[in-house]
């Protein structure tokens, strides 16, 4: 058996999968998650949601003051994506959410949504997403916070379904290499 149909069988979305499916749009602040995310939910005819319109007021005070949520400050957040993702899937919803997903863990609990689910990992370099984060304005994240969520971002495992993209083009470019890794699934 090849490499790549080795790879092919041991994916957990099926090629051509029937049935809602989620495309969790993931990765650090700045990775350029919401431009992606609602591009691609409008391309395809998802629902579309912005993961931080799920935390609490709390929590977004917490990173206002520059202080990194933790794992206890995450799983209400993450809880009530996957019951959103759930939710839409079972009036036949497929879905497109941003999510930071730093961990592996985190990334279980909204695998656990009802439906399919993939990762799409927005990861360009580092020096872009500080000059993305600064350009921004009105956002609760303060650039201060990066180096922290890269220092939790653990990578998606080969067992995870998703692929990781460096988003350094256009929008446009970006979304043709987001749907030339879809295409097949």
């Amino acid at each position: 058996m090849t490499e790549a149909s080795t790879a092919a069988t041991m994916s957990p979305w099926p090629k051509k999968a029937r049935g809602p499916r989620h495309l969790v749009v993931m990765g650090v602040s700045g990775g350029g998650k919401t431009t992606i995310a609602m591009m691609l939910a409008g391309k395809l005819g998802y629902i579309f949601a912005e993961g931080d319109e799920f935390h609490s007021e709390a929590n977004r005070e917490k990173m206002r003051s520059g202080t990194p949520l933790n794992d206890d400050d995450r799983a209400p957040w993450l809880q009530s994506i996957q019951d959103w993702m759930t939710a839409e899937a079972q009036v036949g919803h497929s879905t497109v959410v941003t999510c930071s997903a730093l961990k592996r863990k985190y990334r279980d609990v909204l695998r656990g949504a009802e439906g399919s689910t993939i990762f799409v990992h927005m990861a360009p370099p580092v020096d872009l997403t500080l000059e993305r984060m600064n350009r921004r304005k009105g956002h609760y994240m303060p650039a201060s916070l990066l180096d922290s969520q890269i220092d939790t971002l653990e990578e998606l495992e080969p067992d995870e379904d998703g692929f990781k993209v460096h988003n350094v083009g256009t929008p446009t470019e970006v979304l043709a290499e987001v749907l030339d890794h879809l295409k097949d699934r």
